[in-house]
């Protein structure tokens, strides 16, 4: 009967480890989806490489640079 006990033992510890590994191989696949949603490209790519430049920023016309509300 002792012999058993250790047989019985021994499984549920190796279901326990097996449980846990199919936890954490679900878990890594989540993250890893996530971070393929994250990272990748949110909109389809155009046929050619837009040219890339900066920003001019304008002022509403009519109005002073420099004016305040006072």
């Amino acid at each position: 009967m002792g012999a058993e006990g250790v047989t019985m033992a021994g499984e549920v510890d190796s279901g326990a480890a097996h449980e846990l590994l199919l936890v954490l191989a679900v878990a890594g696949l989540g993250l890893a989806l996530a971070m393929v949603v994250a990272f990748g490209p949110w909109h389809p790519a155009s046929a050619g490489s837009a040219r890339v430049g900066l920003v001019e920023l304008h002022s509403p016309p009519g109005r002073a640079a420099g004016a305040t509300a006072g």
